[in-house]
């Protein structure tokens, strides 16, 4: 009987892990989903780039204050679950503050906790009120429907419950070491637990009760949010990391040349090619299925983990000049759309054992080519991204799709083009005119 809450224990933990993992293992099979792409140079400046932005959180503190509030609950996350350490030890070998042979460093470190504990209740609440009460506009754009506004609510309330738990828990066991009860041996700094112990019963049974409840619900509580992390925006906590690893380091607005028209221009160049040849499979003259993308797998590897890694902050919305104007584009709802047919697109996986065509894709069933034609391709939505997403390079796949594959222009652009054709000038001007401004 002794044994059982550490055998229940180590069936939670095993459960909690395997579904994790299950569910990491899914995000990375629909993120290889993507075309190949090489991101694999400059590593000393994409372990720096890594460090600055995901790590040290370079790019929150753009704006101050939810940046520093962003900060506490990051380092939060970072530094308070090594505590999770000592608790798995515990409750594995039904062990209590196993740590507590450090002495006064364990102290130190308990008392740290406590404080940026207190300080990450606090940003939180700061954060729920910035969202439910002050109503800040960019949480409230038509894309943040029903789950996504939820979404951000029930992280809020995760923390805030974990961080009350975890002092809770303190705020008993330091009761339960004055009365020296049981195996409650005196480790550990208290203070901001120090005054909650006050308002907790005397009776050292009660005390234990609470305590040993806020433990077990405690723990119970960050597996439940490590696995609501795959079905949240919230999994950029992990995924920021590789993202910003992998982040484009070219200037920003500077457009790749697609594969697929290098080797169409280069047969059209070769006199000896045989234009109506098939390529052999596998070789490097093997022509796409198509230019531009209009779906999730015509994408590449890089675009979908972005998709993954949004975080729905909406800062790249507030700034976006077509959003700002009232025009249907929102860089946020680019990014969510994708990631929602790229989960569609691993459902039917899942289901089929393979993609089955469904009927759908992602343009047109979820981003209409009015959103990708708003876009300026002005860049201000990478620029303010705080974790290095690219929503212009998928409209502008998705563009190249529309134009070279459908012929769906808008009127204005395909006269322009029309233009450099035949006049060398985006202008309706023959070429002899084009300099009688200078006469003028």
């Amino acid at each position: 009987m002794h044994y059982i809450p550490n055998i229940l224990f180590a069936i939670l933990l095993v459960i909690g892990i395997t579904f994790f993992v299950k569910n990491v293992k899914k995000i990375i099979r629909n993120i290889k989903l993507g075309k190949p792409l090489d991101r694999s140079d400059h590593k000393a400046e994409r372990w720096k780039m890594m460090a600055r932005v995901a790590l040290g959180q370079g790019k929150m503190v753009r704006r101050p204050f939810p940046g520093i509030l962003h900060i506490i609950v990051y380092a939060g996350f970072i530094i308070i679950n090594i505590e999770v350490l000592e608790i798995v030890i515990d409750g594995l070998f039904g062990t209590h503050r196993v740590f507590s042979f450090a002495g006064s460093l364990y102290d130190l470190l308990i008392g740290s906790f406590e404080i940026l504990a207190f300080l990450v209740l606090l940003s939180v609440i700061i954060f729920w009120i910035r969202r439910v009460i002050i109503k800040i506009p960019r949480f409230w754009n038509k894309e943040m429907t029903r789950w996504p506004k939820n979404d951000a609510l029930n992280i809020l309330y995760f923390e805030m419950v974990l961080m009350s738990l975890f002092l809770l828990m303190n705020a008993a066991d330091a009761n339960l070491q004055v009365l020296h009860f049981g195996h409650y041996i005196k480790a550990g700094s208290f203070p901001i637990s120090q005054f909650i112990a006050p308002w907790l019963p005397s009776n050292p049974e009660s005390l234990q009760v609470i305590e040993r409840a806020a433990w077990w619900l405690h723990i119970v509580g960050i597996f439940i949010f490590l696995n609501y992390l795959y079905y949240s925006k919230h999994l950029h906590i992990l995924s920021a990391f590789p993202n910003t690893f992998y982040a484009d380091l070219n200037p920003k607005g500077e457009l790749d040349n697609l594969a697929s028209v290098t080797q169409e221009v280069k047969m059209m160049l070769d006199p000896n090619a045989d234009p109506f040849a098939m390529p052999e499979p596998g070789t490097e003259e093997e022509m796409p299925d198509k230019f531009g993308a209009s779906d999730v797998m015509d994408l590449n590897w890089v675009q979908l983990m972005n998709a993954y890694t949004c975080t729905e902050c909406g800062r790249c919305t507030s700034v976006c000049p077509a959003n700002q104007t009232g025009k249907e584009l929102s860089p946020r709802a680019i990014m969510m759309k994708t990631r929602d047919r790229l989960e569609e697109v691993g459902k039917n996986i899942d289901k089929n054992g393979s993609f089955i065509e469904d009927g759908k894709q992602l343009l047109n069933d979820y981003i209409t080519p009015e959103e990708l034609w708003a876009c300026t391709t002005c860049n201000a939505c990478v620029q303010e991204c705080p974790v290095l997403i690219d929503p212009v390079s998928i409209i502008i796949d998705m563009r190249r799709y529309l134009v070279m594959e459908q012929s769906a222009a808008p009127t204005e652009l395909n006269m322009m083009m029309t233009n450099i054709e035949n006049n060398g000038a985006p202008w309706q001007y023959n070429q002899q005119d084009r300099l009688n401004w200078k006469d003028e």
